[in-house]
């Protein structure tokens, strides 16, 4: 009998800032996700975002799903909850 393997763990990073300390932090948690036989999948990911991981040269670490939503059984984090409010004008 075959064991049973973790699924991924999706992120939504549709509210992340393109920033060095987001990315940072997201690689941090992909090793970590690493060690405990798991791997993060980001979906919703902005443009800016998108750019910055791939200038870091972090694309093959920090898998981006483009234009993925979350399946059946999947555990989507950062998520918006119903009603939240928009982000306010810059």
């Amino acid at each position: 009998m075959p064991a049973w393997k973790p699924g991924p763990i999706v992120v939504d990073a549709s509210q992340l800032a393109p920033t060095g300390v987001t990315i940072d932090c997201l690689a941090q948690q992909q090793l970590l996700a690493r060690r405990l036989g798991r791997r993060i999948l980001l979906c919703r990911v902005s443009d800016d975002l998108e750019w910055l991981i791939r200038f870091a040269g972090l694309g093959e670490v920090l898998r981006i799903e483009p234009g993925r939503e979350t399946e059946e059984g999947e555990q989507a984090l950062g998520a918006e909850k119903e009603g939240q409010l928009p982000d306010p004008p810059v």
